[in-house]
């Protein structure tokens, strides 16, 4: 239980990556505030992590409006009486797929870059405060390793999962001294509805099959296998654990070898 009386709030809770994650933070002990856009989804997870034995609220937000995100923040300081040791910035979005960058529509580009960074950064700004004030925390942020290379065709995409690592490192400086840790993970492509859905308007694009473009994807990595969501969620819970005390303003890339 390497997380026994530690609380975190977790955004894009509700499915796939960020799911797992908080299944995972859950079986290590810690309780957790669950946050998303839609509600049926969180509760159904709240129910299911509660049935562990573990607290499990849930609240509502989009994490691109400051009023919401700091109400988020709040609730969950209020749930764990103010005492809120884990943040877990995953909430995000894929934008344009297969464009190149002179086709790119600027609203579009604009929308993901400020959902990616500005959805990373809010959540950061209001939970920090209580940290400091604690001198305690650790914030791990969900990148991508798009963003520790190019990607072709997804010029908004791996902007924004660029701009993660600079908040990252940024901020693991400014609030180093008040023992707080700013990690990331970077993920490649993860075995979630969002990558089928990814697969299917390349295929659509290109001409090819579903699994056509699936394989060239398992084909660019070392390893030779896709990323599950559960392989994503032990690096946060290792982040989130005092085994990761020494580490800061890194990035930890679980991509099967991607980005080799």
């Amino acid at each position: 239980m390497r997380l026994d009386g530690k609380t975190a709030l977790v955004t894009g809770a509700a499915q796939g990556m960020g799911s797992a994650i908080c299944k995972a933070m859950a079986a290590e002990g810690c309780d957790l505030m669950l946050a998303a856009r839609t509600k049926g989804p969180l509760d159904e997870l709240a129910d299911e992590l509660g049935a562990t034995g573990r607290k499990a609220d849930v609240v509502t937000c989009d994490v691109i409006q400051e009023d919401q995100v700091a109400a988020m923040v709040d609730a969950a300081l209020k749930a764990f009486d103010g005492k809120l040791d884990i943040l877990v910035n995953v909430a995000g979005a894929t934008g344009p797929i297969e464009t190149p960058v002179w086709q790119i529509d600027q609203q579009a580009f604009d929308d993901l870059v400020r959902t990616n960074l500005q959805g990373t950064f809010l959540p950061i700004k209001h939970v920090l405060p209580s940290m400091v004030e604690r001198r305690y925390g650790k914030i791990i942020n969900i990148g991508g390793s798009s963003g520790m290379r190019g990607y072709r065709y997804r010029a908004a995409y791996s902007s924004s999962k660029w701009s993660i690592r600079g908040l990252t490192r940024t901020t693991a400086l400014d609030v180093g001294q008040y023992n707080i840790n700013v990690n990331a993970v970077m993920p490649g492509i993860v075995e979630t509805p969002r990558m089928h859905k990814l697969c299917e308007e390349k295929a659509k694009v290109r001409g090819w099959t579903f699994d056509q473009v699936y394989q060239e994807y398992v084909d660019e990595m070392a390893l030779k296998r896709v990323t599950t969501p559960e392989d994503i969620a032990h690096a946060v819970v290792f982040l989130a654990t005092d085994e990761a005390r020494q580490i800061t303003g890194q990035e930890i890339v679980v991509d099967g070898g991607w980005d080799v």
